[in-house]
Parts: C-alpha cells; sequence; structure tokens
C-alpha cells in the first residue's frame, strides 16, 4: 500500500503482479505444507537412520550420505525442507555416531542454496525463473542437471579439505541393538507420484500448484484421519505471512525496478549467451544476491534476463542461488539455518561461514556455468 501511496506503482499495477505471483505462492504453500507433513510421517528421521547404520562409523561415508540426502530433499522437496525440518536431523545423527556436527550441519546450509538448482519446486527462486522462462518442467531439469551436479561435486570437494580436522576425528557405529527407524512406504510414493504430477501439468500447460496440491492433500487426509495432526497445524505449516510477504516483496521490487534499478541492472550485464556473457549474468546476479537478498535479486533480474533468452536466465539463477553461501543474509534459507542452530545451542562461527563460502562460491559458480553452457549447446533450449 506504501508504494501505491506514494506513487512508485499504480493499483493496477500492484493488481497484476500479485496475479502473476499468485501461481507461484500458492505452490510455495502447498511444498511446505508436504514436506512438514513428509517429516511428522518420519522420513527425516529415517533417512537420517539409513545414513547412520550406513556409515558405519566412518567420518567420509557420513559426510557423502548427508550431501545426497541434502541434495535429493533439496531438489524434490525445496531448500526450506533441508534448512527446517533435516538440519535438526542431521545434528541428531551426528551426536547419535560421536561425530563432529560441523561438516554435517554446515552442509545442510551450502546444500540448500547449491542443491537447489535441478528443478523449478527447488527453490522459490528457481519457480519465478522458470515461470518467466517458457521453458517445460523437464527442459528447465534437463538444462540444468550438469549444473547441479557441477556445484554438488565442487561443495563436496571443498568440504573435505575445508572439514578434514573434524572429519579426522572419527566417529562410532551406531548401537546395532537399537531400533530401526521404519521407512515410511506411503509417503515415498506419494512424493513419487507427485514428481510425476509435475512432469505430467508441464505437458498439459498447467501450473506445478496443483501436483504439489493434490501430494499435499492425500498427506493431509491420512494425516488427519489418523488424527496425527489438526487442521490448524495444516495451515500453519503453509507459513501464511511468509506467503504474504512475498506477494508484498513482488509489488515492491516491480515498483523499484520500474523507477530506476531496473536501467542500472541492464547496463551491467552483458550481452549474448556465450560462456563469458553468462558466467557476467552469474556473477552480477551474485553479488546482488548478497546485497539485497536473493529473493528480491532475481524478482529485480528477471525482467531483463527473460528478455534476453534461457540461457542469460538460467545462468542469473546459477547466481543467485549459489551466491549467497558467501554470506548470511544472501538468502533466507541460511539465516534460518542460523536461528535453527542457535535454538540448538550450536551457533555458527561468522569467520568460518565467509571463509567456507569464499572457498566455495567462486568455484561453483564457474563450475555451474560452465556445466550450463555445455548444456545449451548439447541439449538447447
Amino acid at each position: 500500500m506504501l508504494v501505491v501511496a506514494l506513487g512508485a506503482t499504480s493499483w493496477p499495477e500492484a493488481r497484476e503482479q500479485v496475479g502473476e505471483l499468485l501461481p507461484v505462492v500458492g505452490f510455495l504453500a502447498a511444498i511446505l505444507v508436504l514436506a512438514q507433513l513428509c517429516a511428522d510421517e518420519g522420513l527425516f528421521r529415517a533417512a537420517g537412520d539409513w545414513v547412520a547404520r550406513a556409515c558405519r562409523g566412518q567420518t567420509r561415508p557420513l559426510l557423502g550420505g548427508v550431501f545426497v540426502v541434502a541434495s535429493v530433499v533439496t531438489a524434490v522437496l525445496s531448500l526450506d525442507a533441508t534448512v527446517v525440518l533435516l538440519t535438526p536431523v542431521v545434528l541428531a545423527t551426528a551426536a547419535r555416531v560421536g561425530a563432529r556436527p560441523r561438516p554435517y550441519v554446515y552442509a545442510c546450509a551450502h546444500l540448500a542454496n547449491s542443491a537447489s538448482l535441478l528443478l523449478p519446486v527447488s527453490n522459490l527462486t528457481n519457480l519465478l525463473a522458470f515461470t518467466a522462462s517458457g521453458l517445460s518442467f523437464t527442459r528447465f531439469a534437463a538444462l540444468m542437471a550438469l549444473p547441479w551436479l557441477a556445484a554438488i561435486a565442487v561443495e563436496y570437494a571443498v568440504f573435505r579439505r575445508a572439514f578434514r580436522d573434524d572429519l579426522a576425528a572419527g566417529a562410532h557405529a551406531p548401537d546395532p541393538e537399537a531400533e530401526r527407524t521404519p521407512v515410511p512406504v506411503f509417503t515415498l510414493v506419494v512424493l513419487a507420484l507427485t514428481l510425476a504430477g509435475f512432469v505430467v501439468t508441464s505437458f498439459e500447460g498447467a501450473e506445478p500448484l496443483w501436483a504439489a496440491l493434490a501430494g499435499a492433500l492425500v498427506l493431509a487426509v491420512r494425516a488427519l484421519a489418523k488424527r496425527e495432526t489438526t487442521p490448524l497445524a495444516v495451515v500453519r505449516s503453509a507459513n501464511p505471512l511468509f506467503c504474504l510477504f512475498v506477494l508484498a516483496l513482488g509489488v515492491v521490487v516491480k515498483a523499484v525496478v520500474d523507477n530506476g534499478l531496473g536501467d542500472g541492472i541492464a547496463a551491467l550485464l552483458p550481452d549474448g549467451d556465450t560462456l563469458p556473457a553468462l558466467l557476467g549474468v552469474a556473477v552480477v546476479a551474485a553479488l546482488l544476491a548478497n546485497l539485497i537478498n536473493n529473493l528480491p535479486a532475481i524478482l529485480a533480474l528477471l525482467p531483463i534476463v527473460a528478455a534476453a533468452g534461457p540461457g542469460p536466465l538460467l545462468a542469473a539463477l546459477i547466481g543467485v542461488n549459489l551466491g549467497p553461501n558467501l554470506t548470511y543474509v544472501g538468502s533466507l534459507a541460511t539465516l534460518l539455518w542460523r536461528r535453527i542452530l542457535h535454538a540448538h545451542g550450536d551457533a555458527p562461527e561468522l569467520g568460518h561461514f565467509t571463509r567456507l563460502g569464499i572457498a566455495t562460491v567462486p568455484a561453483t559458480l564457474l563450475a555451474s556455468t560452465l556445466a550450463l553452457w555445455g548444456s545449451l549447446h548439447l541439449i538447447g533450449v
């Protein structure tokens, strides 16, 4: 209302922006509910139990297991699930096997951003970019598969070196007599069908919102019938206030972009989809994400890079997703992760976080953008 009152935008423009964002925000709410219901069913606890048993008291396999689980959770259930729901499980798993927790909880923070490149549903920034890209769900995933793998591989290599002392401290195997956490098969089936629904809705030209809503509805009805949750808890898990914040932020950013910021950003971005141009776009996007946070950054970049084609748009997405690993303020997910660690009495160190970001962000930006350039030439748009 303030930006309208100040004349930065008009009511019709604000309504149009909200209308464009509603399907994206609706999808976000459905995915948040889906992730929380998966947690309630014990999916993350089962994953933690599997990793603890599979590592057999060895820290490097434990780190590899956390990387696999965090990457898959981020890709399928979004970065919020990794930060909010998986991080406490990883902390508990590290304590269970007597391992120093730092490598594993920092992996949750970094992979919440780095491993969110793969699918349109992995990150709110992806959803916004996907909506503007004109790409199908499967084409988006195909183009981003190599950048996703490249980012994860670089992160893993850097983590092995950066946390070598913590990893050398060792761990012990979990108690073999301890009861195994049952795998929620029904929940896994619903997740698989939901992913298939994303592909089907893409081919049919429908919003992925409907597939996410169907998956969330199935799990919610089942949980309500078994009295494992309440209607109020389901509504709260959708985080309505955050959804309203995203809608309001979209209106504010559009007003700022239309009143000069867009011209300034356009002047910084290189033209074309050559490798140097894509790298330039990714670097500018990463810097912008750390200056103003990655959500307003992608909202500000989209009107410019969408017009330039899928290549620059996806390069900007790489920048706003990988760049936030440099600072706490780069993404809301990192701020949430920091708050969760504080709540568990294991506060992260700013200096260590920053040094790790300096080691990973330039390398992942380079590797993922190079992989994107290769994908664009191999697959095309």
